[in-house]
């Protein structure tokens, strides 16, 4: 039982709402990106898909915890004796965050090209096979979960310090409930941007930043993403605007 002590005490449940919340956040751009590639699939297929996807980055998330010690260890630089300053803290994870990025940034260029030139007919949704759609979200469920599991273990010297028990059992208590949010409210967030096409340039749009923000992290360039999610949430409330506005105007004529 000592192992859930820490979750019974008003610390406790404070940083288990806080670490969930943080959780939840990093775990936006999962969604988006879960939620476009689904859009290549049939219309039956595309909630099977998000719920697999999204159960999948869930059991990356607590595997990835159960090997604490090992992610530590993939925070180490590969090339310490390097004369090259961009290698000195290159690590596992930075490859991990590099491959993710490209990988990212291509997936959501390919996605606005394609919404470009208007390739969105029927035929285009066949070729995109479940098992294919489940394997992109699994790699970037890969790279989302590192960030997310190492953010969480970062605050795992501040949670030992205040509580006085081990605090594992709420970071896993937190991955597990941001991930039930996500499964709740996916379809909707999912739809939103699919039935709005300039929302969803603008999710793309914020992928293709985040892709770009890996490949600086891959380099030990680190950016808060705060900046980054501001920057999409004032982009999405002058769109909400617009919308209003040709609404009114709609309305008027």
């Amino acid at each position: 039982m000592e192992f859930f002590d820490a979750i019974f005490t008003l610390h406790g449940v404070f940083y288990l709402i806080i670490l969930s919340l943080l959780e939840i956040v990093l775990g936006i751009d999962n969604i988006i990106f879960i939620s476009i590639v689904t859009d290549k699939l049939p219309p039956m297929k595309q909630r099977k898909a998000r719920n697999i996807g999204l159960s999948l980055a869930l059991i990356v998330r607590l595997l990835l915890l159960a090997l604490v010690s090992w992610i530590i260890q993939m925070i180490n630089p590969l090339f310490p004796n390097t004369d090259i300053s961009f290698l000195k803290e290159f690590s596992i994870q930075s490859l991990v965050l590099l491959i993710g990025g490209l990988f990212l940034i291509y997936k959501s260029t390919e996605e606005m090209h394609r919404s470009i030139v208007g390739n969105h007919d029927s035929g285009g949704k066949e070729k995109s096979s479940l098992s294919g759609v489940i394997l992109q979200i699994v790699l970037i469920d890969i790279v989302f979960s590192f960030d997310s599991v190492i953010t969480a273990i970062g605050m795992t010297t501040d949670l030992k310090k205040d509580l006085g028990h081990d605090p594992l059992v709420i970071i896993y208590m937190a991955v597990i409930i941001s991930m039930i949010v996500m499964l709740i409210f996916a379809r909707q967030i999912s739809d939103f941007i699919q039935q709005r096409p300039t929302i969803k340039m603008i999710a793309l749009g914020f992928l293709v930043t985040i892709g770009v923000l890996l490949l600086a992290e891959a380099f030990g360039q680190h950016v808060p993403k705060g900046y980054i999610y501001f920057a999409m949430v004032y982009a999405l409330i002058v769109e909400f605007l617009n919308i209003r506005m040709r609404k009114n105007k709609r309305n008027h004529q």
